[in-house]
């Protein structure tokens, strides 16, 4: 979930604590009390004593970064903490930690997405325009280390020196500066539309996604290639730009998700001048990405459906062609349309594409009902007749009806005011099937029956170790209605069809995140990291067994968090 733009192809083509719960968890007897706080610096003095059944860390270190100051809503009403700009472009400090972390779980868990709505007297509209904010939990010994910063990417950097948006973002444009006002240059448009073009305009403001690459390299990232930003995951500083070494970034998107192991990274790049994809893969510790294959689009529309992401198995890359599509007239309005910078095609038809791996070769493209997905959950090959061969592949993805109004949903003001209603519009599991056999069309059904998970099914994360496997576990954000966006955590049981629900009144929960325990024999022996938005203005971090799906720890930050997007996981060496 991105800022989405087009390139110079475009050219030639035209949500107060309660004991609400579904699922057992501890109730929060001492979770507002005052924390112990300070900058992560070794060595530390510590001893620990028990207050109110918490143990307490008291340190001998030096004073922690200021906290932030009190929210300041100008000429707007109170709103959830989750879409209010955070206060503060960094903080860190300790945080006080009820219930026991496990002994194992030593690392980082680093989540990024959008942390700050408005620069100067311009407030954004939509969630995906926010500047990047990246909030860290360091878990050492059994305790958290936390803070945020915001991302100094060039758009970032340019709205904050000039006071005023700079670079295009999701739903916004920046508004020419007017020197004269008695002078029209006549020329301004087209200046602008090249800048558009030469990717001049396009923002890098990496606010969706950060994956740890093979070779240790933490990045940033947004569905623009020059949106590919290096950072410190220790002290969350800006290191700089991913230089790419390929001459591929001319084609300006990709998918704002690629698929990394300890080896390698898979990307989509759409190719807007022959509408289609280009598969590449880099290896680790590489900069320069080789194109394994392409794929073109079946449909009769002039530029290919939108990827956010995609997935792969053992052997495939899964490629969707979706009937939301790139448009050149959305992207040119002055003032966006519901659909932003996409088109909804239906008539279009809907398609997923195969191919392999090591060949490059499409080795199945076939017809699907329509349907509308940000997230890819996972993929995996079926040997149906049991000769070793794959004959279909099985693939999952958070899918929302085939309704486009998700993305309308997730303006601003609709989540400001519309709290407490039950307007999310559904969405469900949906599992495609994907014949190897030549067949000219798949099938798209439901996994899991949606209302065991609340009709909400979004921001979700697998058993690392299960990538492009059979599994059998999501965790996932479902809802608890009524509720305009998701408001619950899900652990769905695929095989079994059952689903267990974490929810407290008034949350909004960031991705759940799974960290595997090591040396585990079962697919949910682990934890799930989650950071919570509060209703009455604050939040915590939270983490739940990966098995019970019950509540084992939390920890409370001294001020309130937005929402976040994508997380990953940073093991202590």
């Amino acid at each position: 979930m991105a800022s989405l733009i087009t390139t110079k192809a475009m050219m030639s083509h035209h949500h107060v604590l309660s004991s609400t719960r579904i699922t057992t968890h501890y109730s929060d007897n001492s979770i507002g009390e005052q924390q112990l706080k300070t900058k992560f610096q070794l060595p530390h003095r510590l001893f620990a004593r028990r207050i109110f059944g918490v143990t307490r860390a008291v340190i001998n270190s030096p004073a922690p970064s200021p906290l932030p100051e009190k929210e300041k809503l100008e000429g707007e009403r109170r709103c959830h903490v989750a879409w209010t700009s955070v206060q503060q472009e960094k903080w860190e400090g300790e945080l006080t930690v009820q219930g026991k972390i496990p002994t194992w779980l030593n690392g980082t868990y680093l989540r990024n997405g959008p942390g700050l709505w408005n620069i100067g007297d311009h407030d954004f509209r939509h969630l995906f325009d926010g500047y990047s904010t990246l909030v860290k939990l360091q878990f050492d010994g059994g305790r958290i280390f936390a803070g945020h910063r915001l991302l100094e990417s060039d758009a970032y950097k340019a709205a904050k020196k000039h006071n005023r948006l700079c670079y295009r973002e999701f739903s916004e444009t920046p508004k020419p500066v007017i020197i004269n006002r008695n002078f029209k240059n006549p020329f301004s448009g087209i200046g602008e539309i090249v800048r558009l073009f030469s990717g001049e305009s396009l923002t890098d403001n990496a606010n969706t996604g950060v994956i740890k690459l093979g070779d240790g390299r933490v990045m940033c990232l947004t569905e623009t290639q020059k949106g590919s930003i290096l950072v410190d995951h220790e002290t969350l500083e800006t290191i700089g730009k991913f230089e790419y070494e390929d001459g591929l970034s001319d084609h300006m998107i990709q998918s704002a998700h690629p698929i990394v192991t300890e080896t390698e990274m898979w990307t989509l790049i759409p190719d807007l001048v022959k509408p289609g994809y280009r598969v590449v893969r880099m290896e680790a510790g590489s900069n320069k990405r080789e194109v394994v294959g392409r794929v073109r689009c079946r449909s009769g529309s002039w530029g290919p459906g939108w990827v956010h992401s995609f997935a792969v198995t053992e052997n495939y890359v899964v490629i969707p062609e979706m009937p939301l599509r790139y448009s050149v007239k959305n992207l040119l309005r002055a003032e966006p349309t519901p659909l932003y910078k996409f088109e909804w095609c239906p008539q279009d038809g809907a398609f997923l594409h195969v191919m392999s791996k090591l060949t490059g070769e499409v080795v199945a493209s076939v017809e699907v009902p329509a349907y509308v997905t940000f997230h890819f959950i996972n993929a995996y090959e079926e040997d149906e007749n049991g000769d070793g061969k794959a004959t279909v592949i099985i693939a999952d993805c958070c899918e929302h009806n085939a309704d486009t109004r998700i993305l309308d949903m997730l303006r601003l003001h609709t989540l400001r005011s519309s709290h407490g209603h039950d307007v999310l519009p559904d969405a469900r599991i949906g599992r495609f099937r994907i014949p190897l056999d030549g067949s000219k069309y798949g099938k798209l059904e439901t996994a899991v029956e949606a209302e065991k998970h609340g009709r909400a099914m979004d921001m979700c994360s697998i058993n690392p170790l299960y990538l492009g496997q059979k599994y059998r576990y999501v965790y996932a954000c479902g809802a608890k209605r009524p509720c305009n966006f998701p408001n619950a955590l899900s652990k769905v049981d695929i095989l079994e069809k059952k689903v267990k629900n974490w929810h407290e009144h008034g949350i909004i929960p960031s991705e759940p995140f799974f960290v595997p325990r090591p040396g585990a024999t079962h697919e949910d022996d682990g934890v799930v990291i989650s950071i919570v938005s509060e209703e009455n203005g604050g939040s915590f971090a939270i983490l739940l067994d990966g098995s019970s799906f019950e509540e084992i720890a939390r920890a409370k930050f001294p001020y309130g968090l937005p929402y976040g997007l994508h997380g990953c996981w940073i093991p202590k060496p």
